[in-house]
């Protein structure tokens, strides 16, 4: 089985030692960055699983790291400071962290926690996956679509409409299906709802646009050849 990496940020290099070897010893591999700007580096270039943080750095501090890693991924990231104050806790979580742990913490505290956070996340994760078709990607649970890694803004009954098509690839409905499916059947509006969402997504789609393809005299389908 592929070794988990986790992403060691502290400017204290014993500090990154000592968890390194916890980790080691637990099955993990691990990277280290020493301030938060090494550590955003680090996460465009590497995959990491799993990222530990302290608070006190030098050039970015490790609640500004969080917020800003947190723009860009959902990866489990767990705070492990020497600052313990009530409020600097309820912050790291609200910031988007999964956990807090104060220093000086066991091995066996720190590895297990890092499991509780690898269980809770990985298992949404995969109830949730991404459905990915070439370059389009429908990120279901944060409602985010991209084509080519660019984000692509969609209203709320386009995405649904595009969510349902590409969940049901291959399948041809009718407008009146899809009017009844994604708006619902106490919906009174007029069937060319559904050309007029489809035209737009088309647009915004650009390159991935051929793969709502019309079904003369029926109606739409989702499909990549």
């Amino acid at each position: 089985m592929e070794k988990k990496t986790v992403l060691i940020v502290d400017d204290e290099e014993d500090m990154r030692f000592l968890v390194g070897m916890y980790l080691e010893n637990a099955g993990f591999s691990y990277l280290e960055a020493e301030n938060g700007e090494e550590a955003l580096q680090i996460l465009k270039n590497n995959k990491v699983d799993v990222i530990l943080i302290d608070v006190m750095m030098p050039k970015m501090d490790g609640f500004t790291l969080c917020a800003r890693i947190r723009e860009q991924s959902d990866v489990p990231i767990l705070f492990l400071t020497a600052r313990g104050d009530e409020w600097d806790k309820v912050k790291g979580l609200k910031l988007g962290g999964d956990d807090y742990i104060v220093k000086p913490f066991s091995p066996g505290e720190l590895i297990a926690r890092i499991e509780a956070i690898m269980r809770r996340a990985y298992h949404n994760k995969q109830k949730n996956e991404d459905l990915s078709f070439g370059p389009l990607v429908i990120d279901e649970r944060g409602r985010k679509v991209t084509v080519d890694g660019d984000p692509v803004v969609l209203t709320l009954k386009e995405f649904d409409l595009l969510l349902f098509l590409a969940k049901h690839h291959g399948q041809v409905f009718s407008r009146e299906e899809l009017l009844a499916k994604v708006w619902g059947y106490d919906y009174t509006g007029n069937a060319r709802t559904v050309d007029t969402h489809i035209k737009t997504l088309r647009m915004k789609l650009k390159q991935a646009s051929d793969f709502i393809q019309t079904v003369w005299g029926i109606g739409y389908k989702f499909e990549v050849s």
